[in-house]
């Protein structure tokens, strides 16, 4: 690996050449992967990607002129100093503010380097060169402004917001709500079984803990499974199936929680109030975020947990 004032003026320029080439190709994957989804943003990033081509081009000219028609490959991973960039580009899913947040990294570091290289230019044509190059990289967090604000109008921000709020629901409240419903309510009949069978409340803890922790890993396991998210639009699986699992096991242990308390009755009446409590926020989240009407959801949710919660009562009582 070369230290950058070790380099030579002719492989300054063919390193600058590398670098607008890899800029062109981050923004041409952010459009393909934004084009579907947020078509305008999409166009936003044409326009750049059009840019790093022309900076290319100018840059591929001087070359010829000063050096010849042969390139050297060098490479910013070549070069001591460069950020490691996280190739979020290959990432199937990707926010707005994740690529925006990138872009501006990439544009700080592009920047400095054409300041530092035509510092260090002999050449006059070459340093008029990078310092030119220095502004405009300068001036593409305001170019992209601009684009946005020429690009997106109204109607288009209207739509890529609901195809933001699309996303936001396929890849966390739908899993989460789906773990949320299954820890609250699945977990009600053996945690009330237990309670009411041996009317001891560690066992109770025990059985409800297990069952909580049991669920999280499996509904977890099967929301990662279910689909890679490539043709559904899901998101990243694992994500998923970690926020499905995380809210399994928090709906479950939520009315585990009360058992640590050593009055049965005290602890039962504890473990009743929250579990009201989940059944509530629950209908609220499937009215908010699903759109079902509050009364139908109330419903629906109040007949599944007076079902398994009878379960359990029927038979630890039996």
């Amino acid at each position: 690996m070369r230290d950058f004032n070790s380099l030579s003026q002719k492989e300054i320029i063919a390193l600058a050449i590398s670098l607008e080439e890899e800029d062109e190709r981050i923004y041409s994957d952010f459009g393909v992967s934004l084009r579907e989804n947020f078509p305008g943003t999409a166009q936003v990033f044409e326009e750049m990607r059009l840019e790093e081509i022309e900076h290319r081009r100018k840059l591929i000219e001087l070359y010829r002129q000063k050096f010849g028609e042969h390139i050297p490959l060098v490479r910013r991973n070549d070069v001591r100093g460069f950020l490691q960039r996280k190739p979020i580009w290959l990432n199937t899913a990707l926010r707005i503010d994740q690529i925006r947040e990138q872009v501006g990294a990439m544009e700080a570091e592009t920047r400095r380097f054409y300041q530092h290289a035509a510092a260090r230019a002999q050449d006059a044509s070459i340093r008029q060169l990078l310092d030119d190059l220095a502004a405009a990289e300068t001036s593409h967090v305001n170019r992209a402004a601009e684009l946005e604000r020429t690009e997106l109008s109204p109607e288009v921000r209207h739509e890529e917001d609901k195809a933001k709020r699309r996303l936001f629901l396929l890849q966390i409240v739908q899993p989460g709500l789906a773990g949320l419903m299954d820890g609250s309510v699945s977990t009600l009949a053996p945690v009330f079984a237990a309670a009411f069978a041996t009317r001891n409340t560690w066992d109770a803890f025990a059985v409800g803990l297990a069952a909580s922790l049991g669920a999280g890993i499996s509904m977890g396991f099967a929301e990662a499974l279910s689909d890679d998210g490539s043709l559904t639009g899901r998101g990243t699986p694992w994500l998923r199936g970690l926020i499905c699992g995380a809210m399994t096991a928090l709906g479950g242990i939520g009315h585990t929680l009360p058992y640590l308390i050593h009055n049965f009755n005290v602890a039962t009446t504890v473990a009743i109030i929250i579990v009201l409590f989940e059944l509530a926020i629950i209908t609220w989240l499937r009215n908010r975020f699903m759109d079902t009407p509050p009364l139908s959801a109330a419903l629906q949710v109040a007949f599944g947990g007076a079902l398994v919660f009878a379960t359990g009562i029927l038979i630890g009582s039996s």
